[in-house]
């Protein structure tokens, strides 16, 4: 009896792990799919006048990789860059001018906010400050930018035409983030699947939809729609704020869109897997709101999806039960059928398509570390900047 009753535990494990992925497969938005890529586009009449705002604190070792490609914009219309130098100690604020002089191009602001007030995230208070600068220029859009995403030359003329053509008062693209070291390879394509399985991209770009995500690496902002959503003051405890930014847009009537870039990529390396870690742990907790009954729901969620799957298999193939072994061998050519458009965007070989589980255990480690640094009194961090605040939403970029 006993004996029968852990193999009928087993099946019906596995079957609810079945259930589940094809519900992900089929009503979760097609989030796997990687097709969502900037909209139809025309270009305007007139082109609008933009302000690049750059936050950047500690950010030597990847501005000579980044900075020229911003300056080095074919835009049409009149464009303006504001860096603003976070309290680096590394000499990012004179780097950058020197890469100015050096290249050319766009004009370049380089500012220095100060140390951000209570309430403040440090980004967002860098943000803030680049945008008060830009204020004076009065452009019509915004490009909030990160001081490692590297652009092609057409990349600001292209989101303004999509966002002038789709009437979009956010336009953001997920950039591509390097993918080289072993680690970076298995870690790193899961994460933008991941966030696409919770902000499913078509389901952003609905009017109507709850949905709103934003990646802050590559965000066009229309200015009216900032001042209308009180950005970034409105958001300024975020610490995921990208997300923050998107849900304070759409809530104020705002038409937002997402999806992942061609041309617009991450410089940042992440050689080890203590690096990709502390990427993840350091705002994950803050993700599920410092909630320890939605870290519980989290972990037993993730263990269901990913993890159940290849060991149903192989726990049927040591009773030697043929049911338990089709329902664990189809739950996980479902979830590794659904990763390989992501491996493919990423240009990564395919075999690593069936790894999913173990690099969704390393994301559940993850997670349960983000929420064990946070009890610790550690909190989100951003360079070297803590926040324990409980109301602060976490930051993917």
């Amino acid at each position: 009896m006993g004996q029968t009753a852990r193999v009928s535990a087993v099946v019906w494990t596995a079957a609810v792990s079945l259930a589940a992925w094809l519900w992900l497969l089929l009503c979760q938005g097609f989030f796997w799919r990687t097709d969502v890529r900037l909209p139809s586009r025309r270009e305007p009449g007139e082109w609008p006048s933009v302000c690049v705002v750059v936050p950047a604190r500690d950010e030597a070792a990847v501005l000579p990789a980044s900075l020229p490609s911003l300056l080095a914009q074919e835009y049409p219309g009149r464009a303006e860059i504001f860096l603003v130098d976070d309290g680096s100690t590394d000499g990012t604020g004179e780097l950058a001018r020197g890469l100015a002089r050096r290249h050319g191009g766009l004009p370049l602001t380089v500012g220095s906010p100060g140390e951000p007030p209570t309430g403040w995230t440090g980004k967002l208070w860098a943000v803030r400050h680049g945008i008060g600068l830009a204020r004076a220029r009065d452009p019509e859009y915004l490009l909030l930018t990160d001081a490692d995403i590297a652009h092609a030359p057409d990349s600001l003329r292209e989101l303004v035409a999509a966002a002038r053509s789709g009437g979009f008062d956010v336009v953001s693209q997920m950039a591509r983030l390097r993918a080289e070291s072993l680690w970076e390879r298995l870690v790193v394509p899961a994460f933008v699947y991941f966030f696409a399985q919770l902000y499913p991209f078509r389901r952003i770009a609905r009017r109507g939809a709850r949905t709103a995500a934003a990646a802050g690496g590559c965000v066009l902002l229309r200015t009216a729609a900032a001042e209308r959503a009180r950005i970034p003051d409105a958001i300024r405890h975020a610490v995921i704020d990208d997300v923050a930014l998107a849900r304070a847009v759409k809530a104020s009537g705002g038409h937002v869109w997402l999806g992942l870039a061609d041309r617009v990529d991450s410089v940042r390396p992440y050689p080890r897997l203590r690096d990709l870690w502390r990427m993840v742990s350091r705002s994950a907790y803050a993700q599920l709101r410092h909630s320890p009954f939605v870290l519980a729901g989290t972990v037993l969620g993730l263990a269901l999806v990913y993890l159940v799957p290849p060991l149903a298999l192989l726990a049927g193939l040591a009773l030697g039960d043929t049911a338990v072994v089709v329902l664990g061998g189809a739950a996980w050519l479902v979830m590794t059928g659904t990763y390989v458009p992501m491996l493919r965007y990423y240009r990564q070989p395919l075999w690593l398509a069936p790894l999913l589980p173990f690099t969704a255990s390393l994301y559940l480690l993850m997670t349960v570390d983000s929420a064990v640094q946070h009890y610790r009194g550690r909190g989100a961090a951003w360079k070297g900047r803590t926040y324990t605040r409980p109301d602060a939403v976490a930051d993917e970029g």
